[in-house]
């Protein structure tokens, strides 16, 4: 297989990965915070002192800390309970507020009053028309180790959803939460019901003490470095230090975060590591990045997908959020555009304004064959970026030159061209016990082969009414005799703002006439 074909498969299976994620629920634990920032305009020094005078135009709220890797979970289509302390104040309200209007389960955060909500308040300024930056942040915290009570209360909480989570999610800030106790307990009971733990660590605790048997642990290059005693210079840094994490905290695996170089990812059971690299990109602020990290590995995982397939999404997630102010959520259409749109694999880009991939267009070989359920997921990211669906059935038993003309006026009609094929029994039904003449999967095979068809799906009914229901097609295509008869799933595509179209037909081309044809052995003129 070429270099090409090598860059679409890739292409390819990150798209089906990123649109598999389906909905784990994930447990996010940590420290809970809130991230304030005031916007506003800066047009002198001040008077007092030789610092700017922002004039406050705005102020925007938004979760912080393990708050932030929730709101990261929720955005990438998982359900999400989070734990954690918050205080009985404004702020702690206001966060518990942002939190549920993402649709997070609150339920189970502890609100202490000994102890303020953890809130960064950054000063942004914008002068003279330059870029916003940040002149000043201010911390209101607390680092106080929580007491006895609260980790009963919060271990209580964690053996209430066991029973009903993918994966747990481990946020440490170092602001008293996840103590060595409170941390390790979570890991064992986790393992005791065969549930990842994922850990983003925090460089003030000691890590055999706290992680030890975790699942996988994401640090950084500055917290990885300082745990081994060795600065990571190059991937064989990476490859050492990794394997000193995995040896010394006993875990599954390891993820290095590298920045602008991507990430490290080391599998206890592989004997090296692989290097994920990221796209070169204009970075705007790398707040938020780990945490969406961690939360995009903890979902990938949950669904079911490899580690080095879950570091290649989180890695291309991180490397989106940068791009954003502060701390913002990168939903899955946002990872469905970077993965399309990146240059990195020196693909040819084809495909008008929308610059896909051909082969990752149309599907590749016999992945243009599908099942119903592939078939949706399959068409669910290219509607994603604006493709409209067409669709026609029929049973296509001996494909003859209308058939192609037909497929090819169908194709014309939209971007992508689904064909409905009537299963060997509903054929039966429809065309009696002579028929077909080529089984479901020949008829399958050969309609796949033609350049105007995109995906091909069997239906076992005698009407395709169930699969137009559930493609909902943007144009329903069917043969100008159809016109006066009723199309079926015409009304319902209607409905929604679809449009049915009529095809014209090649006078004197159809399978049954050729059939009789072979049988009397006479020759078309």
């Amino acid at each position: 297989m070429g270099a090409g074909s090598l860059g679409a498969r890739m292409h390819y299976e990150l798209l089906e990965a990123v649109t598999g994620l389906g909905n784990p629920t994930i447990a996010v634990i940590g420290d809970l915070m809130l991230d304030v920032y005031v916007f506003g305009q800066v047009e002198r020094i001040s008077p007092e002192a030789p610092i700017p005078v922002l004039v406050q135009q705005r102020i925007e709220t938004r979760p912080g800390g393990a708050a932030s890797v929730a709101i990261d979970v929720a955005a990438l289509g998982a359900k999400c309970i989070c734990m954690g302390v918050v205080s009985d104040d404004d702020e702690g309200r206001r966060l518990v507020g942002l939190l549920q209007s993402a649709g997070i389960a609150t339920d189970c955060l502890v609100t202490s009053t000994d102890r303020p909500t953890t809130t960064k308040t950054r000063v942004i300024g914008v002068a003279r028309g330059c870029l916003q930056q940040q002149l000043l942040r201010l911390d209101r915290q607390s680092s106080q180790a929580i007491d006895q009570g609260t980790i009963g209360r919060i271990l209580r909480s964690v053996g209430n959803i066991l029973d009903r989570v993918q994966a747990i999610c481990l946020s440490d800030y170092g602001y008293g939460v996840l103590v060595d106790e409170l941390a390790g307990q979570i890991i064992q009971m986790a393992r005791d019901h065969d549930i990842p733990v994922l850990v983003d660590p925090t460089p003030k605790a000691n890590w055999p003490a706290r992680y030890r048997q975790a699942t996988c642990l994401v640090p950084n290059r500055f917290e990885a470095g300082a745990f081994a005693g060795k600065a990571i210079k190059n991937i064989q840094d990476c490859q050492e230090i990794a394997g000193t994490l995995i040896r010394r905290l006993d875990l599954e695996a390891a993820v290095i975060k590298l920045d602008a170089d991507g990430a490290y990812l080391q599998q206890a059971s592989a004997p090296s590591g692989q290097h994920i690299p990221a796209r070169a990109r204009s970075v705007f602020d790398v707040t938020g990045a780990g945490d969406q990290v961690l939360a995009t590995l903890a979902v990938a995982r949950a669904s079911g997908f490899d580690w080095h397939k879950a570091t290649q999404l989180a890695t291309i997630a991180a490397g989106i959020e940068v791009t954003k102010f502060g701390a913002c959520p990168v939903t899955i259409d946002d990872i469905i555009r970077e993965i399309i749109h990146s240059q990195s694999s020196g693909l040819p880009m084809e495909g008008g304004s929308f610059g896909l991939p051909i082969a990752v267009c149309k599907g590749i070989g016999p992945e243009k064959v599908l099942p119903l359920g592939r078939l949706l997921k399959e068409l669910d990211w290219r509607r994603r970026i604006g493709l409209k669906v067409v669709f026609t059935n029929g049973c296509f038993d001996i494909l003859h030159r209308g058939h192609i003309e037909y497929l090819g006026f169908c194709r014309q009609q939209g971007d992508l061209l689904v064909v409905g094929l009537n299963s060997d029994r509903s054929v039966r039904q429809i065309k009696g016990p002579d028929r077909p003449i080529n089984t479901q999967q020949d008829r399958a095979a050969l309609l796949a082969a033609l350049a105007s068809v995109d995906f091909v799906t069997i239906f076992d009914e005698p009407t395709p009414m169930a699969l137009i229901e559930q493609i909902r097609p943007d144009v329903l295509v069917k043969g100008r005799d159809w016109q006066e008869k009723g199309v079926v799933g015409a009304e319902f595509v209607r409905s929604y703002g679809g449009k049915v179209v009529f095809a014209p037909l090649l006078e004197g081309r159809s399978t049954t006439a050729t059939i009789e044809q072979i049988k009397t052995g006479a020759r078309r003129s």
